[in-house]
C-alpha cells in the first residue's frame, strides 16, 4: 500500500502539476526579507537570469518592468518570447500584503540583481515554490549566480532544478 506522501506525489503527477512546479513535502521555508527595502529603487526593467520551473512561464527573453501607477500602486509588466517568436505580455498590480515587510514580494540586494522567492502551502502537507534570479542586465557572471543560489540553499530552498533563461537574440522592442 502506498504511503500518504507517495499517494500525493502520484496524484500530483497525474494532475500534471508535478512537472511544472517545484513540489516539496512540508510547509514553505520562511526566508527573511530585505531590510530597509525601498521599492522606488526596484522600479524599472529586470531580466530573468535563472528560475525554478513554473507552469505560467515557458518562453525566453523574460523581463519584468516595474513602475508606479497614478493611484500609488505598483504595476508590473512581464514579457517573454514564445518559441513561435510571439511576444507574450501580462500586466499586474503589486500590493504589499504586510506594510511592515515591504520586501515580502522579494529580496532586493544592494546591487544590480535581485533574488525573488514565493511559496504556497497546500494544507501544510506540501508546498509549491518559485524562485527567480533577476538582473538589471541580460547576463550575469556565473559566480554571482552561484552565490545567489547558495543564499537560497541557506534557507532550505531547493535550487537543483533551477534553469537558465535564454536572453540571447531577444527583440529590441521588448
Amino acid at each position: 500500500m502506498l504511503g500518504t506522501a507517495a499517494q500525493l506525489s502520484v496524484l500530483l503527477s497525474l494532475l500534471g502539476l508535478g512537472n511544472a512546479q517545484m513540489f516539496h513535502m512540508g510547509p514553505c521555508p520562511d526566508p527573511p526579507v530585505q531590510q530597509d527595502f525601498d521599492i522606488n529603487k526596484y522600479l524599472g526593467k529586470w531580466y530573468e537570469i535563472e528560475k525554478l520551473p513554473s507552469n505560467f512561464e515557458k518562453g525566453s527573453c523574460v523581463q519584468a518592468n516595474y513602475s508606479l501607477k497614478e493611484n500609488g500602486k505598483f504595476k508590473v509588466i512581464n514579457k517573454e518570447m514564445l518559441s513561435s517568436g510571439k511576444i507574450n505580455a501580462i500586466e499586474g498590480e503589486i500590493m504589499h500584503t504586510d506594510v511592515k515587510e515591504p520586501a515580502k514580494l522579494g529580496e532586493w540586494l544592494p546591487a544590480n540583481y535581485s533574488l525573488v522567492y514565493s511559496c504556497t502551502n497546500i494544507l501544510w502537507l506540501f508546498h509549491f515554490d518559485y524562485a527567480w534570479i533577476m538582473s538589471r542586465s541580460p547576463d550575469m557572471h556565473p559566480d554571482t549566480v552561484e552565490h545567489l543560489k547558495s543564499m537560497l540553499r541557506t534557507y532550505k530552498i531547493d535550487t537543483d532544478k533551477m534553469m537558465p533563461t535564454d536572453q540571447l537574440n531577444c527583440p529590441a522592442e521588448m
